[in-house]
């Protein structure tokens, strides 16, 4: 027997209206949005607020999923009504500082993120999130003190660790900056390919009578630049393995035979210790003038580099100067609305006489090369890319690389090419602040921006220095 009756005469069950308490309802939409069902928790939310338009936990609640949703002016007016309205105050503050800084109304961030830690001084969150602000708006000391008064309140906060990392790291203090960035695997949204495993993350003492399992941990751009390090590693712990996606297998190839990569994690051999290749640097002990191999350290297969040179050779005839470019990265980077450009923004370079530009371009953003009407010919070949091994070929044949901050820039400079390299205000930490030069990468040169997220006299730059090279 059903125990809800029978439906009306004329009506399905589907049909049927259920009356159900807001406080269950909203209980459901908060579940619903923590298990990332978020077309769920929005049509509950829109529900309950079609009845009470103006409850300020369900306009806060349900601006977080519209943000989540991607919906970003929708989730900054809802919480902005939740805040008028107050029930929570801190806590909508502490998230429409996400709101803001996706927004780039980085003033009204760094505002909200402060009222927050007045009105709640006794939440680290509220001073974590206030020392991601201040990241964002190259305020590093001050970034600094506030991860550092979230962790005196609690000293186990990772999200405050690791953005005490990042500015440390920014900040060339890199000897504090490596413990900090340890804490990167702790934080609580973190994603991590390592299975849970019996055995201790290696600390770097040297042991010849058992296996050492390396891992290539993060992005592919991560990967690149801390491979470098392989080489030391395998010195100290001879007999190894290495594990990484089948992707950056060609990478990794260049350091270890064939029959030490492993790109499924059932098929490792047993090992005493393993450790990330993140984790190198910190091992190392590597400082601002001991970062070891500064020459090139990946190299292009000359076969393939022959069939991509007579590609280039009949796509742009004559003599130019190829400079390949980047104009995106791959949008569901935490930091692509930051570091990404368009095509567009490439004009000023475009309108040089004597070059052809070679389109390095992936993903979604490829599709502007067909928007293109620029003065000097672009050779859009990117789609035609099928690996690292292509794309390390393709990369010699170029006099020069221009990018936005992606895994194409480390891949030519570890090639040692000629590479510039484009970067927001609030550069990753890995460029340091206020240079023109890389402590990783000899042949890079960084052009930075000086207003957040306006590209232009980036790029009028980069035309002026590129026309002085070529003349």
């Amino acid at each position: 027997m059903d125990a809800a009756g029978p439906a009306p005469r004329g009506l399905t069950a589907a049909q049927v209206m259920v009356p159900v308490p807001l406080p269950e309802l909203f209980a459901l939409a908060a579940q619903q949005e923590a298990a990332g069902k978020l077309e769920d928790a929005d049509r509950l939310l829109n529900h309950i607020l079609s009845v009470a338009p103006h409850q300020p936990d369900t306009l806060h609640m349900s601006g977080i999923v519209a943000f989540r949703m991607g919906r970003h002016q929708e989730a900054l007016e809802k919480i902005e009504q939740a805040i008028e309205r107050g029930v929570d105050i801190a806590l909508y503050l502490r998230n429409i500082c996400e709101v803001y800084r996706t927004l780039n109304r980085l003033d009204d961030a760094v505002a909200a993120a402060r009222r927050a830690a007045v009105l709640a001084p006794n939440d680290p969150l509220c001073l974590h999130n206030l020392a991601v602000i201040h990241y964002e708006r190259v305020e590093v000391e001050e970034s600094i003190d506030a991860a550092n008064r979230a962790l005196m309140m609690k000293p186990d906060l990772a999200g405050a660790h690791f953005a005490r990392a990042e500015a440390l790291l920014l900040k060339g203090e890199l000897a504090e900056g490596w413990e900090e960035y340890e804490w990167r695997f702790r934080i609580a949204d973190a994603k991590s390919a390592l299975p849970k495993m019996d055995a201790p993350q290696w600390d770097g003492t040297p042991f010849d009578d058992a296996r050492l399992l390396l891992y290539a941990d993060q992005g592919f751009g991560d990967v690149i630049q801390f491979s470098r390090y392989i080489p030391w590693a395998i010195g100290r712990c001879p007999d190894y393995a290495m594990a990484g996606s089948p992707e950056i297998a060609h990478i990794l190839r260049q350091f270890v035979p064939e029959d030490r990569i492993h790109t499924r994690w059932e098929t490792l051999p047993p090992f005493r210790a393993y450790i990330p290749l993140s984790g190198l640097p910190r091992l190392h002990g590597t400082r601002l003038d001991n970062v070891p191999v500064q020459e090139a350290y990946l190299h292009a297969d000359p076969e393939r580099v022959a069939v991509w040179r007579a590609r280039l050779t009949r796509l742009a005839p004559g003599r130019p100067k190829r400079i390949g470019i980047v104009w995106a990265g791959r949008p569901t980077h935490n930091n692509d609305r930051r570091r990404s450009a368009k095509l567009s923004d490439f004009a000023p370079v475009a309108a040089l006489p004597g070059i052809a530009l070679v389109s390095l371009q992936k993903g979604p953003s490829a599709d502007q090369a067909g928007r293109y009407f620029g003065r000097a010919p672009l050779v859009n070949i990117g789609a035609e890319v099928r690996d690292y091994n292509d794309t390390m070929a393709l990369l010699e044949c170029l006099d020069l690389v221009v990018t936005v901050d992606t895994s194409v820039g480390h891949l030519a400079a570890a090639m040692g090419k000629p590479v510039w390299i484009l970067l927001a205000t609030s550069p990753d930490w890995r460029w340091l602040l206020g240079r023109e030069d890389s402590i990783w990468y000899p042949s890079v040169r960084l052009f930075r921006q000086t207003v957040p997220r306006q590209w232009s006299d980036v790029f009028e730059r980069v035309a002026q220095a590129l026309k002085q090279r070529l003349a």
